[in-house]
């Protein structure tokens, strides 16, 4: 074992909600083996350690408290370079704390974590839907720990047999309730910093459906694919401290020095800059609030037209720029149903987690009631098209469609929550509540390279629509990939575009 003098090397390892550093016993004596620093973060009022520190009182206790916990433990280091290890919850804090320190973090490591950004909530990540509505509703509640048979609501429980599930809950204390209702405030600081990311399979997440997403070109994965970020894959649960230590500390120490699978690049430009696959005339275009309208030529003569509001897929960062109303996808496909005599409406909703559906729904919701009373749309003909993510946003229509929703279309949807998608609200679950949309029309374009988690969406959904029976159209592309109408167009894919307009139109105009 080398001396105190000769360790280069520090890591700093917080666990999820509720646990603390007794989590991590078994990880730290290996990485101490292998002649690192360790110290294991008992973050305020976690459990394992004293209630809250300086005499706090558990309400008051927030993330800002544990980012300092956090600011404590890298300023008690005496090696060189320090490894920050965030799993769960606990990858905000220790994101809050690295670009306080940032000259002393040689690497972040996301241990079956998110990819919180700049201004999200940590509840954002919860899983657990009943929680999310707690605080929701009472920001500052204290959050009771799992009992040994609850943790399943909390992360994937593959590898813990009954009795690590009973050693979980004995570790585990009361979340206070701000430490997750806090925005986590970040700053281009961190951009740079070496990044390391540890999927635990068990949940669904790979590295291959990471390099999908990469590969799809949505702009919120490109970070993904730089030079110093690595993957690696645990097959296991949710919590590998305690069902795979061993493996779990040797890919600590891979991650340290810098190893990890690579990512390949998106391969053209960014998705949001790609052009639409048709060429279409420029539309008049105005802009209220959220809701953006693309105007067809004497759209004031002969009385209000049809509308159609295009619903953009997410979830995307909150400071994307451009903004997807602006995308060449969203307002080409706008301009288009313009010169076709209707109205083209672009509605920027606030899907920026998976826990932002119920507020994006309320987005899409108030942009139909702005279109709706807007003169020159005929409030009795209105069709909803939804893309990608913005596939459950069509939940709510299908299951209560009013009188003048006409039609309700979708390219390429997802149509259930993907894996690692955590904390979606119940109720958006489009092929649920089918049985209860009548004769609701439905367009549905399906792709035939889609990823095989997405397409596994579509095909239940299909399989529900045949079982009740819904008025469903399908366009499919057999040689199209996710987001085809922005890559390099074929007779096919400009064929598909105008087989679902054409659908929708007819409905609109019946």
């Amino acid at each position: 074992m080398r001396s105190d003098h000769e360790i280069q090397t520090a890591f700093i390892l917080a666990s999820g909600p509720f646990t603390g550093g007794l989590l991590w016993d078994r990880v730290g004596e290996k990485l101490r083996e292998a002649g690192t620093e360790v110290h294991a973060a008992t973050l305020t009022g976690m459990g394992g350690g004293a209630a809250a520190a300086g005499g706090e009182d558990e309400g008051e206790v927030e993330l800002e408290t544990h980012i300092a916990d956090v600011v404590g433990l890298i300023d008690g280091v005496t090696a060189p370079e320090v490894v920050l290890v965030g799993h769960d919850y606990a990858i905000h804090p220790v994101l809050g704390a690295a670009q306080r320190r940032v000259e002393r973090v040689a690497r972040i490591v996301y241990l079956d974590s998110g990819l919180p950004q700049d201004g999200d909530l940590p509840l954002a990540l919860v899983p657990d839907t009943d929680v999310q509505a707690l605080l929701r509703e009472r920001p500052d509640a204290t959050v009771p720990a799992p009992a040994p048979d609850q943790w399943q609501r909390w992360g994937n429980t593959t590898g813990l047999p009954p009795a690590d599930l009973e050693r979980l809950s004995s570790l585990a204390a009361p979340q206070p309730g701000r430490t997750l209702t806090e925005p986590l405030r970040l700053t281009p600081m961190l951009k740079g910093v070496p990044t390391s990311g540890i999927l635990c399979t068990a949940g669904g997440l790979t590295i291959e459906a990471v390099q999908r997403m990469v590969t799809s070109g949505m702009p919120q994965f490109q970070a993904l694919a730089e030079p110093n970020v690595g993957f690696f894959e645990l097959e296991t649960g949710h919590w590998p401290m305690l069902s795979c230590p061993d493996e779990l500390a040797t890919t600590l120490l891979r991650a340290a020095a810098g190893e990890g699978h690579r990512l390949s690049p998106a391969s053209s430009r960014p998705f949001q800059g790609r052009p639409f696959l048709l060429d279409v005339p420029v539309a008049a275009r105005e802009r209220t609030g959220r809701l953006d309208l693309h105007l067809p030529d004497s759209a004031g003569d002969g009385g209000p037209r049809p509308a159609i509001l295009f619903v953009h897929g997410g979830p995307l960062p909150r400071d994307m720029v451009p903004a997807p109303r602006d995308w060449p996808l969203y307002v080409g496909y706008a301009r288009l149903a313009a010169s076709q005599g209707v109205v083209g409406a672009v509605v920027a909703h606030g899907l920026h987690t998976t826990s932002d559906y119920p507020a994006a729904a309320a987005d899409v919701a108030e942009a139909l009631r702005v279109l709706r009373a807007d003169p020159r749309v005929d409030a009795d003909r209105i069709a909803l098209w939804a893309f990608s993510g913005g596939g459950l946003l069509l939940s709510g229509h299908v299951a209560a469609p009013p009188p003048w929703l006409r039609c309700v279309a979708a390219s390429y949807p997802v149509l259930a929550p993907l894996a690692g998608w955590v904390g979606v609200d119940p109720r958006f679950a489009p092929a649920a509540v089918l049985p209860k949309a009548g004769r609701l029309p439905i367009v549905l374009t399906r792709v035939g390279l889609e990823a095989p988690e997405i397409a596994a969406t579509v095909a239940a959904f299909l399989a529900a629509a045949d079982e009740c029976g819904a008025a469903l159209e399908l366009v499919d592309v057999p040689h199209a990939m996710h987001g085809f109408d922005v890559h390099e167009p074929t007779d096919e894919t400009r064929q598909a575009v105008r087989r679902a307009l054409s659908a929708v139109l007819t409905h609109l105009r019946a």
